[in-house]
């Protein structure tokens, strides 16, 4: 990984997706397609020029071996990923319009530890990118982002968390001292205001910014627009308009368009802007990963 720009580190489960905007109870096609928070931003990173690697943890079963080819073949560097023979690949079908069901409860990631980080070489990377998906999956995994910060720091690589809380995984008033916790430990913080608001009471961006105070915050506003804070700046791009057929990944890609164009040392209006433009692009799908016509 010695020209790595970008490691994430954390759970991919196989998708499986109606082929087109159908409810999952009366579909009648469907597709299989990896899909992961942090799989996502590196595949996106990927597919926009950025050297990216993605570590985790797989069950040793045919699902796990298709995500890893289908990743791979985005161009992601998978080779710190490992097979677990004791425990499977997680699963989690889209139901367009109407959320996700996951079944990921005992999957080879929510095994993963410390440990994982051997040779992981992330003082080589540009950038560590995790998320608050990680620490619900199990104690271990919690100390594995820890361990992953902690690592970062030592190396003097930058950090970028996503909160990303999914009430599912874990209650509330477990899950808000702990994300805001290891936010506050992060260089570039991505929030929803939704998310903010439910996890600190937040009713601003503004309102955010006191609770990260020193970090590069994006605090994304759904239809309305993102805004970033920067030392005492701040900048707002309003969203494009969207055709919305499922909103699931399209975080993950508005990330990764924006920590792209961080990595090119492209301006704030410039990032909130990159990360608009790639999270478009999944809005309209039903994909959580969409390759953008004319880049390699």
């Amino acid at each position: 990984m010695s020209s790595t720009q970008l490691i994430t580190i954390g759970e991919t489960m196989a998708l499986v997706t109606p082929t087109t905007a159908t409810a999952l109870q009366t579909a009648e096609v469907f597709a299989v397609d990896a899909a992961g928070a942090e799989s996502n931003v590196a595949s996106h990173c990927a597919h926009l020029g950025v050297s990216a690697a993605w570590v985790s943890a797989l069950g040793d079963d045919p699902l796990g071996r298709r995500i890893l080819a289908d990743i791979a073949d985005r161009g992601v560097d998978t080779s710190r990923v490992q097979f677990n023979p004791h425990a499977p690949t997680g699963v989690y079908f889209k139901d367009p319009g109407a959320g996700v069901h996951y079944y990921r409860a005992g999957s080879a990631a929510s095994r993963m530890g410390p440990a994982l980080l051997r040779d992981t070489a992330i003082e080589s990377a540009q950038l560590l990118h995790l998320t608050g998906i990680t620490p619900a999956l199990s104690a271990s995994c919690t100390h594995l982002v820890e361990a992953a910060i902690d690592a970062a720091h030592a190396a003097k690589v930058p950090i970028s968390f996503d909160i990303n809380y999914r009430s599912a995984l874990w209650p509330l008033d477990t899950a808000a001292p702990v994300l805001l916790a290891l936010g506050r430990r992060a260089d570039t913080v991505f929030v929803g205001l939704d998310e903010a608001h439910t996890l600190w009471r937040c009713r601003t961006p503004e309102d955010v910014r006191t609770l990260f105070p020193r970090a590069r915050l994006v605090v994304k506003n759904a239809e309305v627009g993102a805004t970033e804070f920067s030392g005492e700046e701040h900048t707002f791009v309003p969203a494009p308009v969207v055709d919305v057929v499922e909103v699931v990944g399209a975080g993950d890609a508005f990330a990764a368009g924006y920590l792209a164009a961080l990595l090119r040392g492209e301006g704030p209006a410039a990032r909130l802007q990159a990360g608009h433009d790639q999270a478009a692009r999944v809005l309209a799908s039903t994909s959580d990963f969409v390759p953008t016509r004319g880049t390699v």
